[in-house]
């Protein structure tokens, strides 16, 4: 029997990641996603399924936690918010580095700096482009509804851990913040120790009479080794970019314009594609699930049919520049977007998309 209940998307974060089997969670608050760890203390699951809940002293100490759980084969997350996982860059690429799976959320708020609480879309390039240092991605997931936040848990995990790259949700305080219904996914037990060991035989541990296994550090290498490894992980990145990209088209067989947004904007987006349409303009929305892989090759094919394309973004124009590199200079893209956590109504979308045409 499926179970149906109504909750936030920081919520429905915290409920999937006991059900799909996590083994540690490390966090600090900030708004707009206190509400994750706060649900997570509420369910104590270290009492059920024995998932580790803990508050770090900061950001950049739970994301070392996570990078300690991850290598040992562990499923382990933290969230934060943007000024919060700006603090986490290094150790998202020392992660990146050693080659371990972890799941990071990114409840978007305003900025730069401290900013403000309300919704934005502004880490685009920090999350997308890979804001550490170093030739690196993550793969990306932006759900536009509390059910895919719920949905994209399990999922984050699952590629992180078949690619070793860590895996983002990269979401906003509107989806974080309202309540929708959620079907939440079947209960996942954690695996046992015999079952990582297994599926992770990269994973560092130590026990009597056996090899320790260590996770390799930059350190060690002489630059032809490093550049030999980061070379194979070129090679991973080509293979999530030919097998995992994730989009969805909404009235784009006929359409004569485009709008390209993801997220919660991309929800006020086809409302705005549906008024465009009661008055006979053909306006198709494609929203990207994965902001990387980014959909390039469905992006290039609309190209040779539509007039114009419309990136809609709470921010100064991010996205829009992996829009541009997919087409080519085939068709013009524009921009429209709104900051400091203002979001835009559809009727503004509406009036932005004539003005191109």
């Amino acid at each position: 029997m499926k179970e149906i209940v109504l909750l936030k998307g920081n919520e429905a974060i915290a409920h999937a990641s006991i059900r799909c089997g996590a083994d540690g969670y490390f966090g600090y608050p900030i708004t707009p996603q206190s509400e994750i760890m706060e649900t997570l203390m509420e369910q104590r699951p270290w009492e059920t399924t024995g998932m580790i809940v803990l508050q770090a002293e900061s950001e950049i100490a739970s994301v070392q936690m996570v990078f300690g759980g991850a290598a040992t084969g562990k499923k382990c997350l933290t969230t934060s918010s943007s000024p919060g996982v700006s603090l986490m860059q290094e150790g998202i690429s020392f992660a990146v580095g050693a080659d371990l799976p972890m799941l990071l959320v990114n409840v978007m708020r305003g900025g730069p700096g401290l900013g403000t609480i309300q919704p934005s879309q502004s880490d685009y390039f920090q999350s997308v482009k890979g804001g550490g240092h170093g030739d690196y991605k993550l793969i990306v997931l932006a759900p536009n509804s509390v059910q895919e936040m719920a949905d994209f848990v399990g999922l984050g995990f699952d590629l992180s851990f078949k690619y070793r790259i860590p895996s983002m949700i990269l979401t906003d305080g509107v989806i974080g913040q309202m309540m929708e219904k959620v079907i939440l996914p079947p209960f996942k037990p954690r695996r046992t120790e015999a079952e990582v060991a297994a599926e992770c035989p990269w994973a560092a541990y130590g026990k009597p009479a056996s090899r320790a296994r260590n996770v390799v550090s930059s350190l060690d290498m002489d630059q032809y080794r490093m550049e030999k490894k980061n070379e194979e992980r070129q090679e991973r990145y080509r293979l999530v970019e030919a097998s995992e990209v994730r989009y969805e088209e909404f009235m784009c067989e006929d359409a004569d314009y485009m709008i390209v947004a993801f997220g919660s904007v991309a929800r006020i987006s086809l409302k705005a594609v549906e008024l465009l349409r009661e008055e006979g303009i053909k306006v198709g929305l494609l929203r990207p699930i994965t902001l990387w892989p980014f959909p390039t090759k469905i992006l290039a094919k609309y190209a040779d049919q539509v007039k114009s394309m419309l990136t809609v973004e709470m921010n100064a124009g991010q996205m829009i520049e992996d829009v541009r590199l997919s087409v080519n200079g085939k068709v013009p893209v524009f921009h429209y977007g709104r900051l400091g956590g203002v979001v835009p109504a559809p009727e503004e979308l509406v009036d932005a998309l004539k003005k191109q045409m």
